[in-house]
């Protein structure tokens, strides 16, 4: 299905695959590939692509937090894109990362953003071309005032309140198994430091995997999405929203998902998430 009769409330804001490889030549758009390996970009990756690195690219390197408003002028300085360029995300893991790295780009004001539905796994099922060649662009000029958090992001303090007060809608996106603290981290991951399995008080339980198509890691339908996250679990769309996972990649997936695909008004992500909360000292988890 076309994702425009998909029935989401932004749906400009996905691109296929097949849009991609038409506009593979086009001076206006910038393809950037971010995944969790970032060692894949090397192996191959979609023609014209830049490769934004989480780790290195979009974190600060000594704080605990993202990069600086003059880093991010750098770093697109560096990959070529202006405040006029539309980036066109897709990563590995069904894209978590490009949603990441979306996200990211939101707190500067970045708002020419797109998601390639389906990410590599689409890409590459259909066997569209690789290539090793880095690309490389002019240096553009870009200005940014400052990064602006509040739209998009939530820190421990604001969580405390949704907890205490009761208000407000906290949805869990990481496995079944870590909700339940059976586990720390994901199958096949290290623990990552947490001390503490469980949840956060009140969370509803949505992993994030739900809201897309295994065999291709595209994007489920508008309704499909509306019977998990409304029908199902009772979320309400004019309701404050937070979403969190355990480092807030797999969170910045379902903020996209809730966001723009079915209108949240106001949905942000804790990208602290269980990292963060199952090692802070006197608040409360809760477990089935």
């Amino acid at each position: 299905m076309k994702i425009e009769d998909r029935g989401y409330k932004h749906p400009d804001v996905l691109v296929s695959t097949a849009w991609v490889a038409e506009h593979l030549n086009d001076p206006k758009i910038r393809l950037v590939e971010s995944n969790e390996d970032t060692l894949l970009y090397a192996s191959g990756h979609v023609p014209g692509a830049v490769h934004v690195d989480w780790t290195k690219d979009l974190n600060d390197q000594i704080r605990r937090d993202y990069i600086t408003a003059q880093d991010f002028e750098q770093l697109m300085s560096r990959i070529g894109v202006t405040p006029d360029t539309t980036a066109v995300f897709y990563g590995d893991r069904n894209n978590w990362w490009a949603c990441y790295a979306f996200w990211v780009f939101q707190l500067f004001g970045h708002t020419r953003a797109r998601v390639m539905d389906g990410g590599r796994l689409k890409w590459e099922k259909e066997s569209r071309p690789l290539t090793r060649d880095v690309s490389n662009y002019p240096a553009a000029t870009y200005k940014v005032s400052a990064r602006n958090d509040a739209p998009h992001r939530v820190f421990r303090d604001d969580v405390r309140k949704f907890v205490e007060g009761g208000r407000g809608q906290l949805v869990d996106v990481r496995s079944p198994e870590e909700y339940r603290g059976e586990r720390l981290h994901m199958p096949e991951y290290p623990n990552e430091g947490a001390l503490r399995g469980g949840h956060i008080p009140g969370a509803k339980s949505v992993p994030w995997a739900r809201a897309v198509n295994p065999e291709d890691g595209t994007f489920k339908t508008a309704e499909e999405l509306r019977k998990i996250y409304l029908d199902d679990q009772g979320l309400k769309p004019d309701v404050d929203t937070i979403a969190y996972c355990r480092i807030g990649e797999r969170s910045s997936h379902t903020w996209f998902a809730l966001k723009f695909l079915l209108g949240f008004q106001n949905v942000r992500n804790y990208d602290g998430s269980w990292t963060e909360w199952g090692n802070l000292v006197g608040v409360p988890i809760q477990k089935p």
